[in-house]
């Protein structure tokens, strides 16, 4: 739960944005879908079944990531990701700008605000905060993102692992969305889905790190750490000025 008094003194709030602001793997699971549908397009393409490129896809993923370093933020790249499998069968490189053009489309119809988004967004400015969107990934594909969800002019900065250089929970990230938020890391609310990355993450640098979690069971296992169940539960607890 949020505890009393968590949110005295914050000059600035920063949500995570892959399955904080909207659903990413998670509920629809765009993610998924995008690149199912990606698949119906790729896999005869290559002459194996729709699975057999998922699963290509999937170790290609953990092949750039185990390339580049877990705090690198150079494994998100799409076009790089099907280059490899394009590569191993000296295919026509072209087919990977075509992917990922197809993948990002696919994605992007699919996206939707998570409930309450634009409307904690809207709170935390009325009560005079500065509001970021701290994120891993490129910063391209996440201004788009916000774009598409109607939430980007409602926010004043965007701290990208890109920009960082390095991905979250890296102490460096956070130094960038400090310097964005122009305000000291005590004044700084960081919510997120993701425990180790955005809530204790934030939490080491000395921000107040909330982790957005809808099951119950698991915040009952960390009741050490700050916590709200939806993006709702954070605009209740904006609401007295």
């Amino acid at each position: 739960m949020i505890p009393p008094g968590f949110l005295d003194g914050v000059r600035a709030a920063v949500f995570d944005l892959d399955d904080t602001l909207y659903a990413f793997d998670g509920g629809a699971a765009p993610n998924a879908a995008a690149l199912r549908a990606l698949a119906a397009v790729a896999a005869p393409a290559l002459g194996i079944s729709e699975d057999a490129f998922l699963a290509e896809v999937a170790a290609s993923l953990r092949a750039q990531k185990e390339r580049v370093g877990p705090d690198n933020p150079g494994y998100h790249s799409r076009a790089a990701r099907f280059a490899r499998i394009l590569e191993a069968r000296a295919l026509p490189l072209r087919l990977s700008l075509e992917w990922t053009d197809l993948y990002w489309k696919e994605l992007f119809a699919r996206i939707r605000p998570a409930p309450g988004a634009a409307d904690v967004l809207r709170a935390c400015h009325a009560r005079g905060l500065r509001v970021g969107v701290g994120t891993d990934m490129s910063a391209i594909e996440q201004f788009r993102k916000l774009e598409t969800l109607g939430l980007l002019d409602l926010v004043d900065f965007v701290a990208t692992s890109e920009e960082a250089g390095v991905e979250k929970p890296h102490p460096a990230f956070f130094d960038l969305v400090a310097e964005k938020a122009r305000c000291a890391p005590d004044e700084i609310l960081f919510a997120g889905d993701n425990l180790r990355k955005d809530a204790l993450g934030a939490a080491a640098a000395g921000m107040r790190g909330l982790w957005l979690q809808a099951d119950s069971a698991a915040r009952a296992e960390r009741p050490d750490v700050p916590s709200a169940a939806s993006l709702p539960e954070i605009l209740a607890a904006l609401q007295p000025l």
